[in-house]
C-alpha cells in the first residue's frame, strides 16, 4: 500500500501538507548568478514538483509571488502560517535546491510526524533541506529569531529543541546547490539522481570554450598583407 492509499484509508494522515518554498528559476538566477543557473533551477523546480506529486501528499507552492515579508525569516514564517490556516496539523517544508530529494523522503517524514513533533533533514552546509513540523511546535516569534540562511541553522535548531526536551527525528544528510562548487559533491554522492539532472549537472563540470582571439579571415586583409595587384608574382608560374 502506497502513501496515497494509506491517506484514503486513514483520513488522519491527510492532516499533513507539503510547503514548497521556492523561488522561480528567473529569481534564482538573479540570486545565484552562476553560468546557466536559470536553466538548472528550471529543471530543479520541475523535479521538486514531480516528487511532491509522486508522494501523494497535498502541497502548496510559495514562489516569490506568494511570499510576504521583508526578510527570508518573515516570508518563511508567513508561508507556514498560511498552510496551517488551511486546517493542516503538520507541514513539511522543502526548497528547490536539493537534487537528491525524493518522494520517499517526504513519505518517510509524514510517517515520522505521526510519532515525532519535528522531523529535520539536515544539509551538508549546516542548514536543512527539509523540516517537518507539527502545529504544536510552531512559534512564529521563536522562528523569526533563528539564524536563517547561515551555516549554523541546524545546530541552532537542535540546541533549541534539546533545551526544551522536544523529540526530533532526523533524516539522512543531503547536499544542496548554492554555487557551482557544490556540484562535484552532489555528482560524487551515491544517492539516486534523475538522468536529466545528472546530465545537466555534469555539463557544469565541462570547461566553457573560450572564444578564439585569432581574427577572422578577411579577403581584403589578405590582399593588403600580400600586396596583391593584377599580375602579382605570387601567382606567377
Amino acid at each position: 500500500m502506497n502513501y496515497l492509499e494509506q491517506t484514503i484509508c486513514n483520513p488522519q494522515l491527510n492532516k499533513t501538507a507539503v510547503l514548497v518554498f521556492a523561488n522561480s528559476a528567473q529569481r534564482e538566477a538573479a540570486l545565484k548568478p552562476f553560468r546557466r543557473s536559470g536553466h538548472l533551477f528550471r529543471e530543479l523546480n520541475r523535479h521538486t514538483l514531480q516528487i511532491v506529486r509522486q508522494s501523494g501528499l497535498p502541497y502548496f507552492l510559495f514562489s516569490e509571488k506568494e511570499q510576504k515579508g521583508n526578510s527570508f525569516g518573515e516570508r518563511y514564517v508567513n508561508a507556514i502560517e498560511s498552510v496551517y490556516a488551511q486546517g493542516f496539523e503538520n507541514v513539511i517544508t522543502i526548497g528547490n535546491d536539493t537534487p537528491h530529494l525524493q518522494a520517499e523522503n517526504l513519505i518517510e517524514t509524514a510517517e515520522k510526524l505521526r510519532e515525532n513533533p519535528i522531523v529535520l533533514g539536515p544539509s551538508s552546509d549546516g542548514g536543512y533541506y527539509l523540516l517537518g513540523l507539527n502545529r504544536s511546535q510552531f512559534n512564529a516569534k521563536t522562528f523569526l529569531k533563528l539564524p536563517w540562511q547561515t551555516p549554523g541553522l541546524t545546530q541552532s535548531i537542535s540546541c533549541l529543541l534539546a533545551s526544551k526536551n522536544i523529540k526530533v527525528a532526523f533524516l539522512k544528510i543531503l547536499s544542496d546547490i548554492d554555487a557551482v562548487s557544490d556540484i562535484p559533491k552532489i555528482i560524487g554522492s551515491f544517492s539516486k539522481l534523475s538522468a536529466v539532472l545528472e546530465r545537466l549537472l555534469l555539463s557544469f563540470l565541462i570547461p566553457e570554450k573560450k572564444p578564439s582571439t585569432k581574427p577572422l579571415f578577411s579577403f581584403q586583409n589578405f590582399l593588403k598583407e600580400n600586396q596583391f595587384n593584377k599580375g602579382s608574382p605570387i601567382f606567377a608560374s
